[in-house]
């Protein structure tokens, strides 16, 4: 699919955000893990969450939606031997947490995905799963997936590199479930907001661990999670996009549903647009963002990677020169975010220069161009909002990749103004 943007000069009007697909997530896990039924509430419907939904059932979960509702009955954990391998789709979170699910179970388990997610590096989770006596490896002996999996995880000591949050959240998921106490050093820490997360989610149920500054863990055996009863809050990574869509057309904009107290990480995008001088505030219905002039400045981006391609977006609209940095770690998503943004930027006229760790781009007037969007959701929805204030007509294609996280985005930027069409 190709989406086809024009220019627009300004966006009206107010939007609702879908549910976070880091906290879908991690509830459909825990609530196949527990013991009883679950009721998730307003969670997120996408492809991410469908890849984790299908690998849960085919563990042994029973799931099924009811409107906005997802009901699981868990298996206690004690997963099933699955009858073929897990197809995780896209989805990194989904690939990671349940390959120590599977790690639980005395069978081998293989896990795959589409081409994109068969480039994403595991070996670091696949390493520290084999210190605690999981058989893991890479089929095709290149640290990516596909993988098998031979369990039962037996506890001890590991080490894991921290490049992705999402190998220490797999371990400190299913740790607690088995029989002894498991220790985990963590090296070259990124991502701290997702570890907070999922230790928020640990505590909510009780769970038992010991944390020195992130950076080591001990988490107690013999634990069980039990059933419940949650709302799932709006996602910041995808409000980011209206946030800046808004910021970059000197629009007046009410964003609904991010709560700012969530332990998001991608609730930064507020700050990072503040120090640029955008005029953003917190309303009782929702958060205002009303456009001016932004000024360039230095943007660490080491614990949100994923808001590497919309502020480079907005980087290119803010005057002066922005530099983000810190964030090498967006090379190992579902593309190499740095050089794609680089490489699709440049296309659009912009002075933008690649770092290994970042990017550094100076003001300048974007054009209208023929993008790829590397069947990458936030790519595709980052150079969408660059067609907005680019002179012309720019084209995307793979845009049905949105669909991984923002199923509804087009409808929604079009409900602001947004002169969206698809081809």
């Amino acid at each position: 699919m190709e989406l086809i943007i024009n220019k627009i000069e300004k966006l009206t009007g107010q939007i609702e955000i879908p549910g976070s697909k880091s906290h879908t997530i991690r509830a459909v896990v825990i609530a196949s893990l527990a013991n009883g039924t679950s009721k998730i509430i307003n969670p997120l419907f996408s492809d991410d969450t469908k890849a984790a939904i299908n690998g849960c059932k085919a563990l042994g979960a029973k799931i099924k939606q009811q409107g906005n509702l997802i009901l699981i009955e868990g298996f206690n954990a004690k997963p099933q031997e699955p009858k073929e391998k897990l197809d995780m789709l896209n989805s990194g979170t989904s690939i990671n947490m349940l390959t120590s699910i599977a790690a639980l179970g005395n069978f081998k388990v293989t896990l795959d995905g589409d081409n994109s997610l068969r480039k994403r590096p595991l070996q670091p989770l696949l390493g520290a799963l084999e210190n605690l006596g999981v058989s893991a490896k890479s089929i095709n002996n290149n640290n990516c997936p596909p993988i098998e999996i031979q369990g039962p995880i037996k506890g001890g000591k590991t080490e894991v590199d921290c490049k992705s949050s999402q190998y220490v959240s797999s371990l400190l998921i299913s740790c607690p479930l088995i029989e002894k106490d498991t220790e985990i050093i963590v090296k070259n820490l990124c991502e701290i907001p997702y570890i907070k997360m999922t230790l928020k989610w640990l505590d909510d149920f009780n769970i038992k661990y010991e944390n020195k500054n992130l950076e080591y863990f001990k988490i107690y055996g013999n634990q069980k999670y039990n059933s419940f009863e949650k709302s799932i809050p709006a996602d910041w990574s995808s409000a980011a996009f209206p946030i800046c869509a808004a910021a970059i057309t000197q629009s007046d904009v009410l964003i609904k549903g991010p709560d700012i107290n969530d332990t998001q990480g991608d609730k930064k995008i507020i700050d990072y647009l503040k120090k640029m001088g955008a005029d953003i505030n917190l309303e009782e219905k929702g958060i205002r963002v009303k456009g001016k002039e932004l000024k360039g400045c230095e943007i660490d981006l080491n614990k949100t990677p994923d808001l590497l391609p919309i502020m480079a977006v907005v980087a290119c609209f803010a005057k002066g020169e922005t530099k983000l940095t810190n964030v090498a770690h967006a090379r190992i998503k579902e593309t190499d975010r740095i050089k794609v943004m680089h490489d699709e930027l440049k296309k659009m006229n912009a002075d933008i220069t690649e770092l290994k760790d970042g990017l550094v781009i100076r003001h300048k007037t974007l054009k209208g161009a023929s993008l790829t969007g590397h069947s990458d959701h936030r790519v595709v929805m980052a150079l969408s909002l660059a067609g907005l204030i680019a002179e012309g007509k720019t084209v995307i294609d793979t845009a049905e990749s949105v669909s991984v996280t923002y199923p509804n985005y087009f409808e929604t930027m079009k409900a602001l103004g947004a002169n969206f069409g698809v081809g």
